[in-house]
């Protein structure tokens, strides 16, 4: 008779490796001895990131957070951004460079709920226009949350974007322009928590550039990343 064979890691010490892994930015060759061996652990990443489990843990783990604040458990407005990142030097695949900023890298595209919490993400080279690669957010926030009514943006997202979102999606859009007298960063009501959860990944330090070949490997450790913030 067959039986079902017992795991030998434990499956939290795989996600605490993980996790150490996004915090400290060590290598996975590097992974401390008092966690299970680093191929395990990269295993059951790469396992995780493909069938969503990522994904999924922090949609709930947000859903929880609002709840928990006295909102609906999903949201009705999102604020949308992007962030140009360096890249190191072995990462070839979907890169470029970003004109304005003068970066080689990727480009981060994040939307967040009106408490900073991460609801859609997205990765695109860095010399793609901010407005084309946050296309790849609206469907992501379309399929988290069904009152989806306001979207907030600077100026980078007028023109196709903001009529797709309007006549698509049948959301509103909401540009925000800072005036031409102002000088430095100005918070821009509704849109500062987008600034802030960007502001939050800086103390991971496997996201201090770009380090994951394949774009999906750099969604996934965002998203651990935000996972670990909401766990605290």
């Amino acid at each position: 008779m067959l039986t079902k064979r017992k795991r030998k890691y434990c499956l939290r010490s795989i996600f605490n490796a993980i996790l150490w892994i996004c915090r400290t930015g060590c290598q996975w060759r590097n992974l401390s001895v008092a966690f299970p061996y680093w191929q395990i652990v990269y295993y059951y990443f790469n396992k995780w990131k493909k069938n969503g489990f990522f994904e999924k843990a922090l949609q709930k783990l947000v859903r929880k957070e609002r709840m928990r604040q006295g909102r609906n458990y999903v949201p009705s407005v999102a604020a949308i951004d992007s962030q140009s990142i360096k890249k190191s030097a072995f990462v070839n695949i979907e890169t470029g460079i970003d004109g304005g900023k003068h970066i080689n890298g990727r480009k981060r595209h994040l939307a967040v709920d009106s408490l900073g919490l991460p609801i859609a993400i997205s990765i695109s080279a860095a010399d793609v226009h901010d407005s084309i690669g946050a296309f790849d957010l609206l469907w992501k926030i379309d399929k988290f949350s069904h009152r989806m009514k306001l979207i907030l943006a600077d100026k980078a997202y007028r023109g196709e974007f903001s009529e797709i979102v309007e006549n698509w999606y049948s959301w509103k859009m909401e540009i925000s322009q800072k005036p031409p007298s102002a000088k430095g960063f100005i918070p821009q009501t509704g849109r500062w928590q987008v600034e802030r959860s960007f502001a939050w990944l800086n103390f991971f330090r496997r996201l201090d550039k770009d380090h994951e070949r394949l774009p999906e490997s750099s969604v996934a450790f965002i998203q651990v990343a935000f996972i670990n913030i909401l766990l605290k």
